[in-house]
C-alpha cells in the first residue's frame, strides 16, 4: 500500500467505522482529500477506483484490519495528520458514537506517534468541533 492509499484508507475507515457512510461524511472526506497531494491531481476516475478498492477492503476485512495495514505505510508526520483528519471526519455528522471513539483510540495505538501527542491531537480536534456558543 502506498502512503497516499494508506492515508485514504484511514480516512475512509474513519467515516465508515460506524457501519454507515453518511452523505456529510462522504462529502467531507472527498473535499478534505482534494486539497492534499497527490489527490488534488487525480481524476474522478482515479479517485473512484481508489475508493472502490478501499471500500471492498473495508467491507471484507473491517476497519481494524484496514488501519492495521495502512498505519505502518505512513511517516510519523503523515500519521499525525491522518489522525487529526480522521478525528475531524468522525465528527462530520456532529455525533460521535462509541464505535467511533473506539476507532480513534485503536488508530492512535497503531501509530508510531507518542500517546501524549495522539491525545493532544484528539483533544484539539474535539475542541474545534465543540459547540462553544450553543
Amino acid at each position: 500500500m502506498t502512503p497516499s492509499e494508506a492515508f485514504a484508507a484511514v480516512c475512509l475507515a474513519a467515516v465508515g467505522c460506524d457501519g454507515q457512510l453518511g452523505k456529510e461524511e462522504a462529502q467531507m472526506l472527498r473535499s478534505r482529500l482534494e486539497f492534499l497531494t497527490p489527490f488534488n491531481h487525480q481524476s474522478e476516475q482515479e479517485m473512484g477506483r481508489l475508493f472502490d478498492r478501499l471500500l471492498t477492503q473495508l467491507r471484507q476485512q473491517g476497519w481494524s484490519a484496514l488501519i492495521t495495514t495502512a498505519a505502518p505505510c505512513l511517516t510519523t508526520t503523515q500519521q499525525e495528520t491522518v489522525l487529526a483528519l480522521a478525528a475531524h471526519l468522525v465528527r462530520a455528522d456532529r455525533e460521535v458514537r462509541p464505535v467511533e471513539e473506539t476507532f480513534l483510540q485503536e488508530l492512535s495505538s497503531r501509530l508510531t506517534v507518542a500517546p501524549e501527542r495522539c491525545a493532544q491531537i484528539l483533544d484539539v480536534i474535539a475542541i474545534l468541533h465543540r459547540d462553544a456558543l450553543g
